[in-house]
This record gives structure tokens, sequence and C-alpha cells, in this order.
């Protein structure tokens, strides 16, 4: 008899490699039937390196193409960090199925000359390397003295960058550091008071196609309920605001006694405009937490600075 075949598709940056290799390893464990490939390939955002994110687009530019090869049936699943999903898939795909989340938070790296500062120290005119127009102006905000510029590559690259002395420190996820075995080079990791993490920050999203029945069910061992049940909330928060992976759209999740807070924040470029709130209710029902909470942000002027992003990127 022959074995089931599972074809995975991922990107091919380092990163993406492990997270992809740690989920292969998992369903084989637990479906040591399976015969499961690894199909590679690059996207086009890790493609085009030398625009800013927010530039070139934002509709599954780090998704597009592996969704691609799920939907002409050359792949089954597909691996993605699940901040890098749009909230809206594609006819016939479906999200399968979140992981167990590793730490969501920012973190704060230096160049080796700073250990001795933190981000309240940094003096003004530093150089602060980071992709991401969440962090840009929640950063703006809190620390208006210091330079923010932007930086692409892989995690790799951009420490490389960072020791080489272009910058005096970046702003990465420290999930990312801690799976490639980096969590040496965290030197702070950054409050909630200060910087709300992405969507789905910390966590793996492994999208199928819909009608994909068994694969499903095999993708169940992968599920972490508490996880899953926050990632709604938060998927449900950006997809009310219509915002995208690119924007200033920050979150906070947690559990305490079945009820599920969930804070969500929408910030101007420059940092000087920035509403947050708060909502809560049953862990059952986390998207309706999510609209509802988009709804309040909405009330309090949220639509406007995003249409007003919208027109400058």
């Amino acid at each position: 008899m022959v074995n089931p075949i599972l074809r995975i598709a991922s990107r091919r940056s380092q990163l993406a490699m492990v997270q992809t290799h740690w989920v292969r390893d998992q369903l084989a464990k637990s479906h040591p039937d399976l015969e499961i490939n690894i199909e590679t390939m690059a996207t086009q955002g890790d493609k085009i390196l030398d625009v800013a994110l927010a530039k070139i687009g934002d509709k599954g530019l780090f998704t597009k193409e592996l969704e691609a090869q799920m939907l002409v049936n050359r792949a089954d699943i597909a691996v993605h960090s699940l901040k890098d999903l749009p909230t809206n898939l594609p006819d016939g795909l479906i999200l399968g199925c979140i992981t167990k989340r590793e730490d969501p938070a920012d973190a704060l790296i230096v160049n080796l000359k700073h250990r001795d500062k933190t981000l309240n120290t940094f003096p003004e005119g530093s150089i602060v390397g980071t992709s991401s127009l969440r962090r840009l102006a929640q950063l703006r905000h809190h620390f208006p003295h210091l330079i923010f510029k932007d930086i692409r590559g892989n995690v790799i690259t951009r420490l490389e960058k960072l020791d080489s002395g272009e910058f005096d420190c970046l702003i990465l996820a420290a999930a990312g550091l801690e799976r490639l075995g980096l969590s040496n080079r965290i030197h702070e990791v950054i409050s909630t008071s200060i910087s709300l993490h992405a969507v789905g920050q910390g966590a793996l999203g492994i999208e199928c196609r819909n009608e994909d029945s068994e694969i499903l069910d095999r993708l169940q061992v992968l599920k972490d309920t508490p996880t899953t049940q926050r990632c709604l909330a938060e998927r449900a928060f950006l997809r009310e605001l219509e915002g995208g992976c690119q924007v200033p759209i920050g979150v906070h999740t947690r559990i305490e006694n079945n009820q599920l807070i969930l804070t969500g924040m929408v910030a101007s470029l420059d940092g000087k405009k920035m509403i947050r709130d708060e909502r809560r209710g049953l862990c059952t029902d986390p998207e309706a937490i999510g609209i509802s909470l988009a709804g309040s942000l909405r009330d309090q002027g949220a639509e406007e600075i995003l249409k007003e992003i919208y027109s400058k990127i």
C-alpha cells in the first residue's frame, strides 16, 4: 500500500524553513504513514529588497506564491508566519490551523557598543532600524528624538547591518529570534505599554484547500486552542478595520478566567495621533470581541487616520 503524500509550500528564508521543518516533524510524529515533501519558493516580498514593504503593496506580499501552488494542486498546505497572512483568503483556501504561539512581543537588539543602554536611554539622533510602520508609529510616539530608518532583508542580514554600525539598534520580533536560536541577541523585550505587537505575531498559520477534509483533520494535532482564540480575535479586529499587514495597527491579547481581553491600537505614521482601547468577552466567541473593538476605535477616529496613511503609502 502506497503511503499518502503531503506537499508543504514554504518560503526559502532561514526562518521560514525552521518553521516549516518544525511543522513537518510534528506532523510526521503524529502521522507516521504520511510521506511529507517540502517545496520552497521565493515570494514577492522576498525578491524586492530595495523598497519599503509598505510601498510594495500589502495583499499577500509573503503568501501569494504559496497560495498559487495550492490552488493549482502542486501543494497541499502552506506554512506562514501568521502575521504575514492576510485576513481575507483567496476563494478555495482556508486557515486550517493555528499553532502554539511563541512570545509575540517586539524586541530591542543593540550594536555591542550600546549594550549599556535601553530603549529609554538611547540619546537623541540614535538610528533605529525597522521595516514595520506599526513599530515606527508607536516608537515615534514615545521616542520622537530618535531617527528611524527602513531596513530590509532576512533576520541574519539585518543583524549584520546592525553589527557593521549602520544602525544603533533594531526592533525585531522576539519569536523569530527565538526560533532561529538567537534569543541571546534580545537586549530588551519591549513593554506592551510602548509597542503593541502585530496581529498573529509569534504564531504559525497553516493554510490549505477548504475541501481537503482529510488534511484539515490531520492538521488539528498542531492546533493550540488558546492561541487560536487570541489570534481569531486579533484577525477579526484587523479585518473589520480593513487594515493590512503593513499599516500601524497593533494588538495584545490575554486570557484570564475564560475571558479574552483584546487591546488594540491605530496610530498615524508620525506617531502624533494614537487611539488605543480594550474589549473583553468570552473565549468562545473571539471574533465578536475583535469586531467590537474595531467599532470602538472607528468611533474614536481610527478610520480617518487609516485613510490618511493609505493616501501616503
